[in-house]
C-alpha cells in the first residue's frame, strides 16, 4: 500500500494498492504478448492513438496540473509548463517518425563487381520497454519515452515514481483512452521494491530516470538480459557569468536554479561569476532569491513550493553547514521554513570553494552557491571540475567566446544565454555520472528501434 501525502500540508491525499510479484510479472507477459500485435498495427494508426493523447493532454490540463500540484509540491504555473512541455515532446516525435522508420538505403557500400546488389537498413520496434520515471518531471519524462516507443511499435510497463503515481496513473488513463491498448501499456505501482521486481524480467530496453546511485543498479539489473539501458540521472550545473554580462542574467540565473524549488537534474545548483563583477551580481541574485514568492503550490503567484520529498531536509543541512564551516557566507535561507508541508527557505552561499559538498553533489534543493572566476580559463576548470555532466551554462554578449568556454566542458548540453532550453528537438544526453544514452531527438526516438541490415543481391 502506498500513502500519497501532500508535500506542502502533510495531509495524506489517499492509499493506492501495490502491485505484488506475481501481479508484475502477470503484466510483464501481457506486455510480451502485445508487442507483436502492436507492432503490426498500421503506422497511421500508431500515430493517431499517440496524437489523440497528446490532445487529451491538452484538453485536460488544469486537472492534470492540479494532480502533480497535490503529490508533488510543484508550482501550479510551472505544472503547466511542464505539461506543455510533454506535448511538445509528443509532436516533436510524432514529426520525426516518418523518418525515423523509413528504410534507409546505405550509401558508399557498394562492392566492387557487384552492381546487382543492394543494400539497406530496416528498423524494427526494439520489443518491451521498462521505463522507471521520476516524480520531478513526470510528464516530460514520461512524452520523452513514451512516444517514440508507441510510434517505433514497443510495447512499455511503466512504473511512476511512488512520489507522482496519481499522475502515473492519469498518464496510463488517458493514453487507453486515446487508443493504446492496456497490455501494449501497462502500469506498475509500489515503491522501490517493485522497480526491483520489474528489473528480474527479460525486458528488451530499461529506460530510468533518478539518482546515480540508483541508475548504476538499475544497469547492473538490467544488464542481466542484455538490455539497452538509458539513464536520465542527477546533475550539478554550473554557470559562469563573464566580466561583460548584464546584470539582467542574474534573475535568469536565479530563475533556473530555483524553479521547481531546485528539484530538477536540470537545475542550476553552482555559479561563476568573473570577479570584476562578481560582488554586483552576488548582492543582485541574493535580493532576486529573498523576494521569490514561497507557499501554497496551488497559487499562482508562487515559485518556490515544498521539497517533494522531506528526508531530503536532512541532507540540505549538512550540505549547509559543511560549507559555513569551511568559509562561505550564508546570505539567506539555510533552514527548514516554520510552517507545515516539506519547505526549505532558498538558500545562497557565497564565496565557495571547490572542496564544498554544496559545490560537488547534488542537492536536489532551493540550495545554490557561488564563487568569482579569476577569469575564462579559472571559470572553466572550476566547471569541469564535477563528476556529472548534464549541462553548462555561459552568460555573454559574444557568442564566439561562450562557444569556445562550452567547447571545452564535457556535457550533455550546452547552453549559451538560457540554462532552461525547452526545444523539442535537443537530444536531453548527461555524461559522467549524469546518464547514459539520449531522451529526445532523433538519438532518443532511435532508442527504440533496432537495425536489420540487408544485403540483397538478384539471382
Amino acid at each position: 500500500m502506498l500513502t500519497i501525502i501532500n508535500p506542502a500540508t502533510d495531509r495524506v491525499i489517499g492509499d493506492i494498492e501495490t502491485d505484488t510479484p506475481s501481479e508484475i510479472a502477470h503484466k510483464f507477459t501481457r506486455a510480451r504478448r502485445a508487442s507483436p500485435r502492436w507492432a503490426a498495427v498500421p503506422f497511421a494508426d500508431r500515430a493517431a492513438a499517440v496524437a489523440r493523447f497528446a490532445d487529451l493532454v491538452g484538453a485536460r490540463a488544469g486537472a492534470l496540473a492540479d494532480i502533480l500540484v497535490r503529490e508533488t509540491g510543484k508550482p501550479v504555473t510551472q505544472a503547466r509548463c511542464e505539461l506543455d512541455a510533454a506535448r511538445r515532446r509528443i509532436h516533436d516525435a510524432l514529426r520525426r517518425a516518418p523518418a525515423r522508420l523509413a528504410p534507409r538505403v546505405l550509401e558508399g557500400q557498394a562492392l566492387p563487381g557487384m552492381a546487382d546488389a543492394e543494400e539497406v537498413v530496416t528498423y524494427e520496434p526494439l520489443g518491451v520497454v521498462c521505463h522507471l520515471s521520476a516524480w520531478t518531471a513526470p510528464w516530460l519524462l514520461g512524452g520523452s519515452v513514451w512516444a517514440p516507443a508507441l510510434l517505433a511499435g514497443c510495447a512499455i510497463v511503466y512504473k511512476p515514481s511512488e512520489h507522482a503515481t496519481l499522475s502515473g496513473l492519469a498518464a496510463a488513463d488517458l493514453l487507453h483512452e486515446a487508443g493504446v491498448p492496456e497490455d501494449v501499456f501497462q502500469r506498475v505501482l509500489g515503491g522501490p521494491e517493485a522497480g526491483a521486481g520489474l528489473l528480474e524480467h527479460p525486458f528488451d530496453g530499461v529506460f530510468f530516470s533518478g539518482c546515480h546511485r540508483t541508475g548504476v543498479r538499475v544497469a547492473q539489473a538490467a544488464v542481466r538480459h542484455l538490455a539497452r539501458v538509458h539513464l536520465d540521472l542527477g546533475g550539478k550545473d554550473a554557470a559562469y557569468v563573464c566580466d561583460d554580462a548584464d546584470l539582467a542574467v542574474a534573475a535568469t540565473v536565479a530563475d533556473a536554479a530555483f524553479r521547481n524549488a531546485g528539484q530538477s537534474c536540470r537545475a542550476i545548483a553552482r555559479v561563476y561569476a568573473h570577479r570584476a563583477l562578481y560582488d554586483v551580481f552576488v548582492t543582485a541574485f541574493t535580493d532576486l532569491v529573498r523576494a521569490f514568492p514561497v507557499g501554497d503550490p496551488a497559487e499562482r503567484t508562487t515559485f518556490v513550493g515544498p521539497l517533494g520529498r522531506t528526508d531530503r531536509i536532512d541532507l540540505l543541512d549538512e550540505l549547509v553547514r559543511d560549507a559555513v564551516d569551511r568559509g562561505a557566507r550564508l546570505l539567506c535561507g539555510g533552514e527548514r521554513m516554520a510552517r507545515p508541508g516539506s519547505f526549505y527557505a532558498p538558500t545562497v552561499l557565497a564565496d565557495c570553494t571547490p572542496e564544498m559538498r554544496v559545490m560537488r553533489e547534488p542537492a536536489f534543493g532551493p540550495v545554490v552557491g557561488l564563487a568569482a572566476a579569476d577569469d575564462d580559463d579559472h571559470a572553466c576548470r572550476l566547471m569541469a571540475d564535477n563528476a556529472y555532466g548534464q549541462a553548462a551554462t555561459v552568460f555573454t554578449p559574444d557568442r564566439l567566446r561562450a562557444a569556445a568556454l562550452l567547447s571545452r566542458l564535457d556535457v550533455g548540453v550546452a547552453c549559451w544565454n538560457d540554462p532552461d532550453p525547452i526545444g523539442a528537438a535537443l537530444p536531453w544526453a548527461g555524461r559522467g555520472r549524469s546518464g547514459l544514452g539520449a531522451f529526445g531527438g532523433d538519438e532518443g526516438f532511435d532508442a527504440f528501434l533496432r537495425p536489420k541490415g540487408w544485403h540483397l543481391r538478384r539471382a
